[in-house]
């Protein structure tokens, strides 16, 4: 008896609608529009006072329940990914199952059930992908035949005139897990992790609140502490590691996985990050693979002016970018060498067809979104099967191959495959519906919210679902609630 397929059967996602066009940000700012456009995107979403990372996740949960008629009472695992919490001690996945429950008692429904496993993961940007994981090892050991839900929510926000400050976004995305899914089915046990510890690549340390002040919208800026450069080198690096645990599991040629690969989603801080990644992972294919591929690498090394010698050399060491950075050398290219080859291989048809190709489904949509950190890896996976239905594109049966990143470092490479009657339950995923109603913040609006300010000159909005009502300012020895989030369900 063969073990049952476990899997993704829906996505549902929740953006806030105030949004900020990088093209007008260019202007404030003196920034290359053409630049940041190849390289970064088109748009980000702020958060405005009436969210927070609670409320973006149970307005994607919910939604997720409504769209696919799911009896809440068959839930049993509901996960929440985040690194933008504000509270260090309660799961927000069961601050998120508070607030379902109490919209889903408004419409009439039952609300989950009572014996539900809501657990939080933090790991930078990763925390969805392991909240999968642990889905699907419920689904398959102790789930008793329910079904499980994984919201993964964030708050990507940096400093005003940081070199991250383009890649903001905010948002949530929820995913319904089951067996014998309707959507993806996924490879547990072909999938591969790779961690190492960074320091210097991405921190949050409690001692930023220290100099804060909260503003009128009660929030401290979580903005984080970053090394650029550094950060893409790890993100490269740890990448590239979840790919070589990924292909010591599987049989068959490394380069040929990568040309038959139906699509690729990675974590997708900007447009160009995954893209870099994965161009160096085709190139170190080809090395582990020799034979026949190391001619391919051969002619992309002669095109560089490349020893080749030494280039296969590079590709069997693992750079100590810790261990450098910590005296002071902030390395911004793991592996130089190879990166020399890029330009060569960017003019060829394999390219287009290895990179461009396995990259292009919903890479539009992620380019107006911004930075989702944990949600950015989903977020992308709904926007490419939504797109795929709309434009009638044949995936029944096609591997698929998800690789997500947190800083830090963490990387996990998870193999899955469409299912026959993908379409109906990729539709209704519909992010383009919750990119509807955006509002284009002009820029003193923008640096107002971003600040945590009065914004003025917004038009009035009428917010649906959850929202922040207050947050609580009192501390005596009687009551205390200081800084607790009240919410309210408009429904």
């Amino acid at each position: 008896m063969s073990a049952p397929q476990l899997g993704i059967s829906g996505f549902a996602a929740f953006v806030p609608p105030y949004r900020v066009q990088l093209e007008a940000w260019c202007d404030w700012t003196g920034n290359s529009w053409a630049k940041t456009r190849a390289v970064i995107g088109g748009s980000f979403r702020v958060v405005g006072p009436e969210h927070s990372v609670y409320t973006m996740a149970a307005n994607a949960v919910l939604k997720l329940i409504i769209d696919y008629g799911v009896d809440p009472r068959q839930v049993g695992y509901l996960a929440l990914g985040t690194e933008s919490g504000s509270d260090n001690a309660t799961s927000g996945a069961v601050v998120v199952r508070g607030l379902v429950d109490e919209a889903l008692v408004a419409r009439g429904l039952p609300p989950l059930a009572r014996d539900l496993e809501a657990p939080e993961i933090k790991q930078a940007c990763i925390g969805g992908v392991y909240g999968i994981k642990g889905g699907l090892r419920y689904l398959a050991l102790d789930g008793g035949g329910r079904i499980g839900i994984v919201v993964a929510a964030d708050i990507a926000e940096y400093a005003r005139g940081s070199s991250g400050e383009p890649t903001q976004g905010a948002g949530a995305v929820a995913m319904l897990l089951e067996r014998d899914p309707r959507l993806l089915a996924l490879d547990l046990m072909g999938a591969a992790s790779a961690t190492r510890y960074r320091g210097l690549d991405f921190r949050k340390p409690f001692l930023r609140f220290c100099r804060q002040t909260p503003g009128p919208d009660g929030r401290l800026r979580d903005f984080p502490v970053f090394n650029g450069k550094y950060s893409t080198a790890c993100y490269i690096d740890e990448t590239l590691g979840s790919l070589e645990a990924f292909f010591a599991k599987r049989r068959g040629g490394r380069a040929s996985y990568f040309r038959e690969l139906g699509a690729v989603f990675m974590h997708r801080p900007y447009r160009r990050m995954p893209v870099a990644a994965w161009t160096i992972g085709y190139l170190f294919a080809l090395g582990a693979d020799g034979g026949a591929e190391h001619q391919e690498l051969a002619r992309y090394a002669t095109a560089a002016g490349v020893d080749f010698q030494l280039l296969l050399a590079e590709m069997a060491t693992s750079p100590d970018l810790l261990g450098r950075a910590l005296t002071g050398d902030l390395v911004e290219e793991p592996f130089p060498l190879t990166a020399q080859l890029v330009k060569a291989l960017r003019e060829t048809d394999t390219y287009r067809a290895v990179v461009e190709d396995k990259m292009r489904l919903g890479a539009a949509v992620m380019a107006e979104l911004g930075n989702l950190y944990s949600a950015a890896l989903p977020g992308w996976v709904a926007a490419g099967l939504e797109e795929a239905a709309a434009g009638g594109a044949t995936l029944d049966g096609k591997d698929l191959l998800l690789i997500g990143y947190g800083s830090g470092d963490a990387s996990e490479a998870l193999p899955a495959r469409v299912v026959p009657g993908w379409q109906d339950a990729a539709r209704k995923a519909n992010l383009q519906g919750a990119l509807a109603n955006a509002v284009d913040l002009g820029r003193e609006q923008y640096e107002a919210l971003h600040d945590g300010r009065v914004a003025t000159g917004i038009p009035p909005l009428t917010h649906t679902g959850f929202v922040v009502d207050r947050i609580g300012s009192q501390d005596t020895a009687d009551f205390q609630d200081y800084g607790v989030e009240y919410y309210r369900y408009v429904g």
